[in-house]
């Protein structure tokens, strides 16, 4: 009972994404903001990882290329996928996001050698459907957006290969210094872009409020990023990661679409309702297609999460 609520939990926290990037009101440059959301993701990794085993957690002294790669993808992929969620609903980003399987697919079979099963043609056919009635590059003025968060699954799944390849068997503890590695990565942001009105403070009519606008980024490094990362590192140790995965490709886009729904008043069109939930049956059945025999296999927590 408690591996699923804290899977709930996870599930919620990274559908949170959206809702923090739209919530700062574009008072912090993107790139700006996915530094807060990286610096605070760290610091929180850092911290409960410590009260959690009671010792900070080892430099990785053996594997420093690995994990400063890794935070790199990492900082790439927060940067982008929060950039789209800035652009279009939070439906289309998420949505978009889940081709990440089949660009999974495409890089294992040219850099790993994995051969394709007959299934696989059936499953990128019906993807393909999903793809032409969601129409990304006919969106009209989510049409970059879209495009973006295609891009944010290509930049996961060249993570989730690379991983792959470097046999990563990690459960949580580089996964911190990756963070900050990524933080450090997006550091110039403060330069280039500036620091944003961290200290604007906008009022909310719901709850009658004012409430500064780094909060917004706090929360998306805390709960979006920190909190689901450890809490993915806990889960991992009762349920099987592919397991976890698949669940995760469905559950979190459907939450992270409600809220935007609840919350902003989001309606996707109705070639976006279908074409998405293809999308993600097709993913869903690829993922688990792509499981098969490794079953048992460790997965490192940035290979069950999209979080960014």
């Amino acid at each position: 009972m408690k591996t699923l609520l804290l899977l709930a939990l996870i599930t919620v926290s990274e559908a949170t994404i959206g809702v923090f990037v739209k919530l700062t009101d574009g008072r912090i440059p993107i790139q700006t903001l996915t530094f807060y959301a990286m610096a605070c993701a760290a610091a929180f990794l850092f911290v409960a990882r410590t009260l959690a085993n009671r010792q900070w957690p080892r430099f990785p002294t053996g594997n420093v290329k690995d994990t400063a790669i890794i935070g790199v993808l990492i900082a790439a992929q927060g940067g982008v996928f929060n950039f789209a969620m800035s652009l279009v609903p939070i439906a289309n980003a998420v949505i978009f996001w889940s081709i990440a399987p089949f660009f999974t697919f495409i890089f294992s079979a040219l850099f790993l050698g994995e051969k394709a099963r007959k299934s696989y043609i059936l499953i990128f056919a019906i993807a393909l459907a999903g793809i032409v009635l969601a129409n990304p590059l006919g969106g009209g003025h989510h049409m970059l957006g879209n495009f973006v968060a295609l891009a944010t699954g290509a930049i996961y799944a060249a993570m989730v290969t690379y991983m792959r390849y470097e046999g990563k068997t990690e459960t949580g503890n580089d996964i911190a210094w990756s963070l900050l590695v990524a933080a450090l990565v997006l550091s110039p942001a403060l330069l280039f872009s500036g620091p944003g009105q961290v200290l604007t403070t906008i009022h909310y009519p719901p709850i009658g409020m004012d409430l500064a606008v780094m909060l917004w980024a706090a929360g998306l490094g805390v709960i979006s990023t920190g909190f689901a990362y450890f809490g993915i590192s806990i889960v991992l140790k009762s349920i099987n990661a592919n397991v976890y995965a698949l669940v995760d490709i469905i559950v979190s886009p459907v939450v992270a679409s409600t809220l935007g729904y609840l919350l902003f008043a989001e309606v996707p069109g109705q070639g976006m309702v279908y074409g998405g939930a293809i999308l993600l049956g097709a993913g869903f059945w690829l993922t688990r297609e792509m499981s098969r025999g490794v079953e048992n296999r460790p997965i490192h927590p940035c290979q069950a999460t999209s979080t960014g």
